[in-house]
Formats: structure tokens, sequence, C-alpha cells
């Protein structure tokens, strides 16, 4: 409004917002007009006062930036169609030209009167202007490219105040705003050089790294300049002024000036050292000169007759490309000033700055490159070409720069056409794809360039046909030079085969043909070159052809040809994988006993198949009788094993000791314990056993544990027998693993006692065995043996039986041990009944010494053994009653079989039968061992040796001659037939009626009804478990 208020309102004309502003009826607003942008985030309002100023507002009524000072009343304010650009008129009878921003641009034209409207076409460049005067313009805006290149970074100017440099390479892009009109750009190297309307900016990189984009401003020259081109350099900027070339530098002193002959058309940096860069100069009247910045005279390169478009150099300065005015491109060499070629329809030219003898040039919708004198190769591209390197060209198209990947297929096989490798591969490495490399390595190759070849393969990876001239060049290295040699091995890599055999057979070396096909299976070529009928190579042929048709699963004809090759390990190791046992046991039959590796093969391949039978057919016939035990043995075949171990003892090892062990894995431990001692392996049968005790033990099988630990003793006593050094140790061993075998015999009772809830034992028996067990147990309880359970069971039984005194000793015994819960009531309880009874035992159940006569009390500090003459007790194993029996010793001199033999004579005496049948209706065992000395003495010399001198603490044996030996019956005698190194052990019976049953294997004493009852009940032995029909030991 006139009064500098805005009001905006919506469709309906309500207001939405009201801005006011500061200037107010001082600045009436005469123009506005919205963006029509659509990629502004906010809408903006353009305001245009008589204020002389120009404002921009967000919809919100914000204003943007600052008012921008215009020097004139504006009559009218328009944007372009995409909002880029703003056009001004008004009091100063013109049309300007703004940035959306507000920074003045330039003049689009002049008038006679006042500018009172002004409007762009939309979507173009054209603008129409309405004056006061009636008069109406129309103008066309151009919009020239401000551009800079140099190698691989362009600038060029962008919303015409901002500079955007790229990077071509790595597609990176900064923006230096500038806020004014950039007139001119030029980059050289870290150097950006930026020509505003009022000054000349110069930049610099941050650092020398090739990639960097980071650009500071280095020197300000606050000075306007007029010029048609701008050139910048290390430390100068050169300015172009048709024909006066001037240099400054970065201060803006002018240091050197040049004055042309003829108009200047092209300038160009060529590089040099910071301080006397080289310039690159072509004029209109054909003349091209090269100026450095620090010399005043300019060289004259060449004059030609046309007008300079454009110029470069190559990359060893030999060369000079022109295109003229006619759109020729011509090549010059810069020393002769010949002309090399030239080229038609060019209007721009670059040299590829990697390869001297490769240059592009565009035109015509067309990119043309050239390698040397070849011919130009083409393709479509539009634009023009403002630099090359490597295989990127860099074209400009319109506004845009791009850089192209152009391969460079095309002259690397115009140099590979001419045999030109070298060359060829310099122009690889600017850039070709895959299948070229491969082309250039393999025509190098063919071509005996074996330097190019390799770098070529290198490229590709191609180890394979590395390794090939890594072994040629070895052998060059040895003195070869057969070329045709080398040739055919080139071929053959390459699938060239029958070339390959022609060069072989032409440098005389056929048997490598031969070789070649052989191993590519074209067995009908190799034929041809066999020598005279040579066997060993038609062996090899014949071999070569069976490995082919075993590898194309033919495997029948295979074992046929290598049969007749005579290779019989591959013909059974075909067979044998294919489970044809039929062919493996007719190979194995025709082949000769000698020839042993096959035959080997197929045993051990028939064993595989599961055919032991013909397996151990080829061992026997191989005569490998260790390899038949091992076979019977993996097979389990035990039968045969023990038949062939019974002919060959050696095998005794090989057989019993696996056997052991696969009766062990099958849980049958008896047997394998058995088996180990049968094969010797001591050690092995001793730790099976040791391992069942301690099992039984632990699971509380004591009636096992008793059984192992006998075995045990028998064990060792057997590694006594045979190892005289283990002697001592064995003997030791034995006597205790004995002990622990009685121990644990008896405790089986007492525990199936204390844990069943019936008992299959009398109360006698179970007495007598925990007496026996109370009295042998040593200082050390062994594991599993409760004291608890012994102390509890003879308490229960002494009381039950009468034995008040014993019972009352237990109980009171069981008071300092820890006692299990669940006997804790009963021991309380009988400890308490206990002293209601007597204090005395049963004389019934007091054992009599059947040596002295001697009754010994129920609790004995001696152990078991009589009070008085420290006689040991034997007892039944069964029962565990005192055994009406005596041990006896010889005398020294008499050895065993003599004391048998003095035995088995027995002279009759008379009256001896009365006599014991007398004692034994009277029912009393006394009556005979305490008749007087003199009154036996007559008639049985063994009981006058009873008797010993009273009072005495040391045990005193019985010893018996051989006239006692004579007068003994054999019936009345028990013998303890020890093996080797133990002694035998003698024992009299003293009551011939009382049967005593003696097992031949453990030695163990029973009365004869209870171990015929027992052996009937378990079919063999309680101790040792010897069955009864087993023979003796």
């Amino acid at each position: 409004m006139f009064n500098g208020i805005i009001s905006i309102r919506n469709k309906n004309g309500e207001e939405k917002v009201k801005i006011e502003r500061p200037g107010g009826s001082l600045s009436p607003i005469w123009s506005i007009c919205w963006n029509p942008s659509r990629e502004e985030r906010n809408d903006i309002l353009a305001v245009a006062d008589w204020g002389q100023k120009v404002s921009f507002y967000q919809l919100s009524g914000k204003q943007i930036g600052k008012d921008r000072a215009l020097n004139f009343d504006p009559c009218c304010i328009s944007y372009f169609t995409k909002g880029e650009y703003i056009l001004l008129g008004g009091s100063d009878k013109q049309v300007s030209l703004f940035t959306k921003d507000g920074v003045r641009l330039g003049t689009v034209g002049e008038q006679n009167s006042w500018v009172w409207t002004c409007q762009a076409k939309p979507d173009s460049n054209y603008v129409v202007v309405g004056c006061q005067d009636g008069t109406i313009s129309f103008y066309q805006l151009i919009f020239s490219t401000v551009h800079g290149l140099y190698k691989d970074r362009y600038a060029y100017r962008d919303s015409m105040t901002d500079v955007i440099v790229q990077h071509l390479i790595t597609e990176q892009k900064v923006r230096i705003k500038c806020k004014e009109l950039v007139k001119k750009i030029a980059i050289y190297r870290n150097r950006l050089a930026i020509q505003l309307p009022e000054k000349i900016l110069i930049y610099e990189l941050y650092s020398e790294d090739l990639s960097d984009m980071h650009y500071r401003v280095k020197e300000k020259i606050i000075k306007k300049f007029e010029c048609n081109l701008l050139v910048v350099c290390a430390n100068h900027i050169i300015l172009c002024q048709e024909k006066r070339l001037q240099c400054l530098s970065f201060s803006g002193v002018k240091e050197r000036e040049w004055q042309m002959e003829s108009l200047i058309r092209y300038i160009k940096v060529i590089g040099g050292p910071p301080g006397r860069e080289g310039l690159l100069v072509g004029l209109k009247n054909g003349q091209i000169l090269k100026i450095f910045v620090d010399n005043l005279f300019a060289i004259v390169l060449l004059k030609q007759a046309t007008a300079v478009r454009c110029l470069d150099m190559s990359a060893s300065r030999k060369k000079l490309a022109v295109v003229d005015e006619n759109d020729t491109c011509l090549v010059y060499d810069i020393d002769t000033k010949e002309l090399l070629f030239q080229e038609p329809n060019a209007n721009s030219v670059a040299w590829n700055t990697q390869c001297e003898d490769m240059l592009c040039f565009s035109g015509g919708g067309y990119l043309n490159i050239k390698a040397s004198t070849f011919p130009v190769h083409r393709q479509k591209l539009q634009g023009f070409v403002v630099g090359y390197n490597g295989s990127k060209i860099f074209c400009l198209h319109v506004f845009s720069i791009s850089a192209v990947e152009v391969p460079q297929s095309a002259p690397m096989y115009q140099y590979l056409d001419r045999k030109l490798f070298k060359e060829a591969y310099q122009i690889a490495c600017l850039g070709v794809t895959d299948t070229d490399w491969r082309e250039l390595a393999m025509e190098a190759l063919e071509g005996l360039d074996f330097e190019t070849a390799k770098k070529a393969f290198i490229r590709v990876q191609d180890l394979r046909y590395l390794e090939l001239i890594s072994s040629i060049e070895e052998r060059k290295k040895r003195g070869e030079t057969n070329n045709d040699l080398f040739l055919a091995d080139v071929f053959s890599y390459q699938g060239k085969f029958h070339e390959a055999a022609k060069l072989y057979k032409r440098s005389g070396h056929e048997n490598l043909a031969l070789e070649m096909y052989t191993d590519l299976c074209m067995f009908e070529y190799a034929k041809d070159f066999l020598g005279s009928g040579d066997p060993k190579e038609t062996k090899m042929l014949i071999t070569k052809q069976a490995d082919w048709a075993r590898n194309i699963k033919e495997p029948k004809a295979a074992v046929e040809m290598y049969i007749s090759a005579g290779e019989h390990v591959k013909a059974i190791e075909i067979c044998g994988d294919h489970g044809w046992v039929d062919m493996l046991i007719d190979i194995a039959r025709k082949l000769d006993k000698a020839e042993r590796e096959p035959l080997l093969l197929c045993a051990t391949y028939l064993k595989k198949l599961d055919s032991p039978g013909y397996a151990a057919e080829t061992y026997l016939k191989m005569g490998d009788l260790k390899s038949l035990v091992q076979l019977h043995v993996e097979t389990q075949r035990w039968a045969e094993a023990f038949a062939l171990g019974e002919k060959h003892p050696e095998f005794k090892d090989d057989i019993y000791v696996p056997y052991a062990q696969w009766l062990a894995e099958n849980d049958r431990f008896e047997e394998a314990q058995k088996a180990f001692h049968k094969a010797g392996r001591q050690r092995e049968a001793v730790q099976v056993l040791e391992q069942l005790t301690n099992n039984a033990v632990a699971e509380s099988r004591f009636n096992d544990a008793a059984y192992y630990y006998w075995m045990l003793s028998m064990q060792c006593l057997d590694i006594a027998q045979a190892d005289p050094a283990q002697k001592d140790t064995m003997l030791g061993k034995f006597y205790h693993f004995q002990r622990l075998a009685e121990l644990y015999h008896g405790y089986h009772a007492i525990h199936r006692h204390t844990e069943d809830p019936f008992s299959v034992h009398r109360p006698e028996t179970l007495f007598n065995i925990s007496r026996f067990l109370l009295h042998s147990l040593p200082k050390d309880t062994p594991s599993g043996i409760s004291k608890v359970k012994i102390l509890f069971t003879l308490a229960k039984q002494s009381k039950a039986l009468g034995a008040y005194r014993l019972a009352r000793h237990a109980y009171d015994k069981l008071r300092g041990l820890y006692i299990p819960a669940r006997f804790q009531k009963s021991i309380e309880l009988g400890t308490l009944t206990i002293r209601a009874k007597p204090f005395h035992d049963s004389e019934e159940l007091v054992p009599l010494c059947y040596r002295c006569s001697t009754n010994n009390p129920l609790l004995n500090n001696l152990g078991n053994v009589c009070i008085n003459c420290r006689q040991p007790f034997i007892f039944s194993a069964s029962s565990y009653d005192v055994l009406h029996l005596v041990e006896f010793y010889l005398e020294e001199g008499i050895t065993d079989e003599e004391a048998i033999s003095l035995i088995d004579l027995e002279v009759l005496r008379p009256k001896r039968d009365d006599r014991q049948l007398e004692i034994a209706n009277n029912s009393s065992q006394i009556l005979r061992l305490v008749e007087t000395k003199d009154s036996i003495g007559d008639e049985d010399p063994f009981t006058a040796k009873l008797s010993f001198e009273q009072g005495g603490s040391e045990f005193v044996p019985v010893v018996v001659s051989r006239l006692v030996l004579r007068s003994m019956s054999r019936r009345d005698v028990l013998i303890k037939r020890w093996p080797p190194p133990l002694r035998w052990q003698y024992f009299r019976s003293l009551l011939p009626d009382a049967s005593i049953t003696m097992c031949p294997s453990c030695f163990q004493m029973f009365h004869s009804e209870d171990y015929e009852l027992l052996v009937l009940q378990h079919g063999c032995c309680p101790y040792c478990r010897r069955c009864k029909d087993d023979p003796g030991p």
C-alpha cells in the first residue's frame, strides 16, 4: 500500500498477515511479486518501494536478509519462470537483471522514458519491456559459459554469482559464493582466480593432496580489469586484451607485457616451474607462439595460413595439435615444423597426458581417437573435447562437463596388428577391458614377447600362463633357443593341439606330442606318434587310456585296460571302490604270490567288503599269518583265531589281548580278565580285576568283591611264580588280598542281614561271622565294611543266643560310633534291655581249641587264635564254626612229595576205630584230646606232638617227623597244595568222623554237608565259584 504496509489476504479478502515496514509512508510500495520457484522451502515475496529499496519477506512476515538499495524509483518487479532471476525497471529508464537474492547483475536494455512494466517469457530467456512513452521492447538474454579447466579440475560459474569447482575423477564438488557477478574464471594446479566487477580473487588449496577440494583466499586484487581471457599461474595472472597480454603479480603489479601481431584467439598454460610457466598462444593470423612468464620475448613455434581456434601440445612437447577456423585438425612436429597429418571435422583437440602418440578431437557429433599414424577410431559423442587423461576424455556439453570413460581397445588392436606389443601394452595401461588384456597377452605370447605377455597376464591374474612363461624363461636361461618348441608349448596351452603337435614334430620332440595327446585322452592321434613298437610307450598309452576310461565313469573297461597294462594296483582300487568282490578274488587268484602289494590291497578291500573268507584265502596265499590273525580278530572270528593260535603260539598276544578287550567292551569282565591272564598281560588282568573289585565294593556287592579279591590274590601268586624279581612284593599282595577276600565273604552275610527284611542265615552263623570279623578287622577298616553293622549284628545275635556279656560289650562299643538313623532306635532299646540280663555268656557258645582243649572267651583280645597255645583257629567258610583241624609242619629235609608218599603208606593201628567210635558216641569232642600222653602215645604219634610248654607267649607249631607221617591216615589229612613259591599246608582232622571238605581251587574248608548243599544251590563253590564239573587246579 502507499503507506508502506503489506497486507496478505486469503481469496475471501480476509487479512491473514500484516507487515508494517520501518519506512512507513516514506517508502510507498509500488510493486510486489511472489517467487514462482518450487525448490524454495518457503514462499518468498519480493517488494519494491519508492524508498528506492527492494526487500524480501516470508509468508509469515519475517524479512529475509537486508534491504537492497536501488538508486532509482522502481515501477515494476517480476521473476523469471523458475525464480532464478528478477527483472526491475523504473525511473532510471532501463531494465536491470538481479539475482533472486537482489544482487545486480547488469542492464538488459536502456529506454527513453520510465519503464512501467517488464516480464520474462515463460521457460525462455526473452524479456518484454513497456515504457511510459508507449514503446514496447523485446530482448533476448544470452548467458555465456564462464569456466576454466586444468587436467582433472573444472571450475564454472553457477547462478551468475557462485563458482563451483568439480573434480572430474572423484566427482567431488565445492561451491564458492562470491555474491557478485562472476565475469571470468581461471584454474591452474592449486590456484583459482575469479574476476568480479571490481576485483580479482586468488584462491589456493589448503594442502598439496591431489584430491583436496578445500580452497581459501590467498590474494585480492582490488581493481577493475577489462579483458577477453584470464589465465592464472603459480604466482601470476595473465590478462588477454585483444592483441595484448599483460602479466600481473598477485599484488596487482604489472610485471610484463607482450604485444601480438594479430588478435589472440587461444591461450593455454602448458606448465613449468613456479614463476616460469609456459603459455601456448594461438593468433587469428595463424601464428602459434610459446611465451614464458619470466621472459619478455615470445617464441614463434610455427605459422599456418588459417586462424587458430584450439591448441594443445603433447606430453613430451614434441608435437603440436591445432584446430583451425576450417574445422581441420592439424598435427605438427615442433622441431621440424613438419605437418605429420591432418583430419577434418574438428572443433576441439586434446593430447593424452599419459601417452605421447594419442590424441582425440571432437566435431560433427563424433569423438575421434587417433593413435600414431593409424586410422581414426570414431564414436558418437556430443560436445567439445577439453581434456584427455588416460582412458578418460573430458567433454563440455552445453553448460556441464563430464568425464567419459573410453576404452582404448581400438588403438591397442591397431598396434597389435603391426606386432608392436610394447606400444600396445602402453595403450592398454590407459584403460582397456579384461578381454582386451587377455587378447594382448595371447598375441604377445604367440609373438614370443614374453616380457609383455607376462605383464598382461599379471593384469588378468592368469596363473596358468604365468607359470608357462616362467618355465620358458627358466629354459632360456639354461640355454634353450628353439623358438618352435616354445611356440608349441604356447599352442598347447591355448588349445591349438594339432598346430602344437606339428611344431613338436618339426623340432624333433615327438615324445612331447605323444604325451600331450595322451594327457588329452586323444588316443587315436597319440598312436600316430608311437615309436617303433616300444613296449614302455605302449604300456604308458594303455595306462593313460585306462585312466581316461576311469575318469569318464567307465570303470569296467578301465579295469580290463589296467590289467592288460600290468597296472594291477589301479585295477584293484577300482574293483574295491565299486565293491566287485568276484573280480577282486579273480585278480588275487591270478596274481603270483610274490606280488605282495597288489595281493595285500586285494585282501584289504575284501576285508572292507565283508568277505573275510576270501581275504583269509589271499593272506594264506601270501603266507602273511600275522595279517590273517588280525583279520580274524577284526571280524571277531574267535574260533578260527584260537585255532590258528594253537598252531602258532607266537600270535598268542595278538589274539587274546583283543579278545579280552572285546569281552571287556561287552561287559564280560571276568572272561576278559582270564583272557588277559592267558595272554600273559598280567598288568591288564590286574587292572580289570581291581576295577571290578572297586565297582563291587562301591555297589555293596560284597560277595562279588570277595571273589574278585580272591582272583587278585591268585593273579599276584602267578606273577610271583613267573617273575622272581617281584616275588616278595607279589606274595605280600597275595596274603593281603586273601585276607580281604575272607573279610568281604563274611561281611556279605552281615550286610544282607542288616539290609534285607529276612535273613537266610541261622543266628549261630551270624553270631560266628560277627565274632570272626570283629577279631579279624585290621586297624584301618576296609572300604565298604561297616563296624556299626558288625557290632549291631553281634549284639543282636549274642542277646538272642544268651551271650549277654558279649552283647553288652557290643552295645558299649556302638556308643562310640556314628549310628545311622535307622539303627538308632533299635540300638538304644537294646542297650537298655541288655541291662536286665545276667552279666555272663552261655557256655554252649564258648569256642574250644582242638589242640590244647582250652575254652576260649567269646571276646578274644588276641584275635582268632587260642589264648593258651596260640594255635590259629580254622573256620568253616560257610558257618564260620571252628573246625576240628590242627595245622602241622614238616621237619627239615622232608619234601612235600615224600610227605605225601609217607602218609599214603598208612600203617594199620588196632583198636583205633573202636576208640573213635566210642568218642563219637559219647558226643564229647574233648575226651580224646584230654587223654594222657602215655595212653595215646602208643596209638597215635601225632597226638603226642600236640603238647607244648605251658605259659609260653609264643606260638609253638606242630612239627612232625617221618614216623608220625607214616602213622597218619590219608583220610585224616587235608593238604592245601599251593603252587610255587608257596609251601603246601597240612592239616590233621582230630575228629575223623566229622567230615570236612576242602575246595580244591580256593582251599577253603567247609563242613561236608554244608558244602554239598551250597554247591547244589549255586552250582559252584560259594567262595571261588569253581563249578563242580571243573577239574582241579
